[in-house]
């Protein structure tokens, strides 16, 4: 392979599923490893190749045909890159069966192609216990708002980098705690699946680096989120970005250039965490999706 339902209130506030860390952390979840194939579409007579993992939590890269003015994948934007026509694009957790992907030409014809997403065997643990009712106090999220803010407003950068295009690595290795889109139900109402993988060292302080190049989005270094503790975030361009939550140590600051494999902070376990991890969490636009499909099982 190239290496490259409905939730609660308070899980959706948390960034990457900070709050489930401590959850998943304690439990047994062992979810779906990686699915076996790397589909390799087949559409070349059509313009439209790409490899990548087609399944829920999954990603696609390839080169849009000659002329392409615009392309989207069920009506979202895929950015294209003048000159290479190269783009990328990737499948939410819960992605349903089905994706369109569609280009638009310059001499005003239309490629498309729809593409078959294959469902993931998510690790779904079923307790005999009430959900907790009520929600954040407003106490709480008199903090949370302005984090969220934050959070919402680097997203929403677009610094250019070109990380999307690589063969992404590991931050760390270490043990593989919490898994992507493992997720409790209560008494048949479901909890909010963690959206990350959690990475444990066993001790704080262990360096991080860059899974691939990037552009710093946000750092909280010197003031802790409520949930995602000291949390970096690094955009690898075309809507691509990397999270990475309860931090001991930041290395770098906003702004800064980032290169594959360059040491930007140490694991600990600030804000809502049981122990010292790393929480990795990725998103393409909206959508969540799975890092260990970027990078492969760890050796």
């Amino acid at each position: 392979m190239t290496k490259f339902a409905p939730t609660s209130l308070l899980g959706r506030l948390a960034l990457g599923g900070a709050l489930g860390c401590a959850v998943l952390a304690a439990g047994t979840f062992l979810a779906a490893e990686r699915p076996a194939h790397a589909a390799d579409d087949a559409a070349r007579g059509q313009g439209l190749s790409f490899t990548g993992e087609v399944t829920q939590g999954g990603w696609i890269r390839g080169v849009a045909p000659r002329g392409t003015v615009s392309m989207t994948l069920d009506g979202e934007d895929v950015g294209v890159s003048e000159g290479s026509g190269q783009w990328f694009a990737a499948f939410d957790r819960d992605a349903r069966d089905s994706a369109r992907l569609v280009a638009k030409l310059a001499d005003g014809s239309v490629v498309e192609r729809t593409i078959s997403v294959s469902p993931r065997q998510w690790n779904i643990e079923r307790v005999n216990v009430a959900r907790r009712k009520g929600g954040p106090s407003e106490a709480f999220m008199k903090i949370r708002r302005p984090e969220l803010a934050q959070i919402v407003a680097a997203r929403a950068k677009r610094t250019g980098a070109t990380g999307w295009t690589q063969d992404f690595i590991w931050p760390v290795k270490g043990r593989i705690s919490g898994r992507f889109g493992s997720q409790r139900i209560y008494r048949g109402e479901p909890g909010s699946y963690h959206s990350g993988l959690d990475i444990a060292t066993g001790t704080s302080g262990t360096p991080f680096v860059a899974p691939a190049d990037g552009t710093v989005i946000l750092a909280a270094d010197s003031k802790p989120f409520s949930l995602e503790g000291h949390l970096l975030m690094i955009d690898h361009g075309n809507g691509l970005n990397s999270a990475f939550l309860h931090c001991s140590e930041i290395d770098v600051k906003v702004g800064d250039t980032v290169r594959q494999g360059q040491v930007i902070g140490k694991i600990g376990s600030s804000g809502r965490a049981t122990g010292p991890h790393l929480h990795w969490s990725i998103k393409w636009k909206d959508a969540r999706v799975d890092p260990i499909l970027f990078t492969g099982p760890m050796d």
